[in-house]
């Protein structure tokens, strides 16, 4: 076991195109909440000794002092390896000294800001207000308590954005000098506040283009493209994430999370009432030897390097090329082979989700 996943679910305002687990945040809730999460982490870890750590949400950051204190009380049960890496997830809104001196003096090194968009017309959308001297400002503050490691998320294709937005985002997100950044195209998700208002996705070619220009921007500005959606400069990849899609075992805690462990993947409930009573899986699967080949390839293509085809032999001994059709897109040029890894062909990645449907 590497990794560990912790679920906050409470946020102080649900944002219009979130569709993870989430709710308005209530102290009353709260305390009960974490009550529950410290039950499961003690029935169900095994002590093994973690390399990373991630605390997501939800907002965790919108938890007060208190709150916090008694989140990272629970957090000091997992064994965590010297060379850890432990991620908190943050709203750029509620970063404060306060704040930033509880997650270092607990072992946090590495902060995931959630900036989305600088731009007023997008902030409307997704229901954030800050500006760039706000994010400037926290950055600066982070830095000055130690934090050497963050990561900022910005999200693009949203309604009625035009490339020109995207590109002046871009640059703002540049000055703010972080080691990691994560662009999301817009999914108009079910139930969520986007979906019930009926708004449509922007056009694909549109998105291409704000696609490709993200990634040329980014790679000619210092920052190494190692998954299809994340950018890192050198030595700053999320080892995390990582994890994910390198289909390594993890544990998931809290409402709604996932995990996989010893070929076994598991979601925990998203009813609040349900996890309270301390039922906390509402589904296992055992995946079959082909089912975890499939996952490895089509998490590992995230993976800009791809799939190292003498790794995968010595993981399930068997070869890439004899269980899935890569003869054929290398002919066809959706896949390129270079110093034993397959991975798929640069120009393409947009297109990513359609060639793995040739994959599997």
């Amino acid at each position: 076991m590497k990794s560990a996943y912790i679920h906050i679910p409470f946020c102080k305002h649900i944002c219009a195109y979130c569709d993870f687990c989430k709710m308005n945040y209530d102290k009353k809730w709260v305390g009960d909440y974490l009550d529950t999460l410290e039950e499961e982490i003690i029935e169900r870890y095994n002590s093994e000794e973690l390399k990373t750590l991630y605390i997501g949400g939800g907002s965790p950051s919108c938890l007060d002092e208190e709150e916090l204190n008694k989140l990272f009380a629970i957090i000091k049960k997992f064994n965590l390896a010297d060379d850890y890496e432990f991620t908190f997830e943050c709203n750029l809104n509620e970063i404060n000294e306060m704040l930033l001196t509880i997650l270092k003096e607990n072992g946090v090194n590495r902060l995931s800001i959630g900036i989305e968009s600088f731009d007023k017309e997008n902030q409307k959308f997704i229901e954030r207000i800050h500006s760039y001297e706000e994010a400037d400002e926290t950055i600066k503050l982070a830095r000055n308590l130690g934090f050497n490691n963050i990561n900022v998320d910005l999200i693009y294709a949203l309604p009625n954005e035009s490339l020109g937005m995207v590109k002046k985002d871009l640059n703002l997100v540049l000055k703010l000098n972080v080691e990691h950044v994560s662009t999301y195209s817009l999914m108009i998700e079910e139930n969520t506040k986007a979906s019930v208002k009926n708004i449509k996705p922007i056009n694909e070619d549109i998105d291409a283009k704000m696609y490709e220009y993200i990634v040329k921007k980014l790679t000619s500005s210092g920052y190494k493209h190692y998954e299809i959606s994340n950018f890192a400069k050198e030595g700053y990849e999320s080892i995390h994430n990582l994890t994910y899609w390198n289909n390594e075992y993890y544990y998931g805690f809290g409402l709604g999370a996932h995990g996989y462990m010893h070929g076994l993947r598991y979601q925990n409930t998203r009813s609040l009432n349900n996890y309270l009573e301390n039922k906390y899986v509402l589904e296992e699967n055992i995946l079959s030897k082909k089912e975890i080949m499939e996952n490895e390839v089509m998490l590992g293509f995230r993976k800009t390097e791809g799939i190292n085809l003498e790794e995968f032999f010595n993981k399930y001994e068997v070869n890439l090329q004899d269980v899935f059709p890569i003869k054929a897109l290398l002919k066809s040029k959706d896949l390129i082979f270079k110093d034993g890894n397959i991975f798929i062909n640069p120009d393409k990645l947009y297109v990513m989700n359609e060639i793995l449907l040739k994959l599997i």
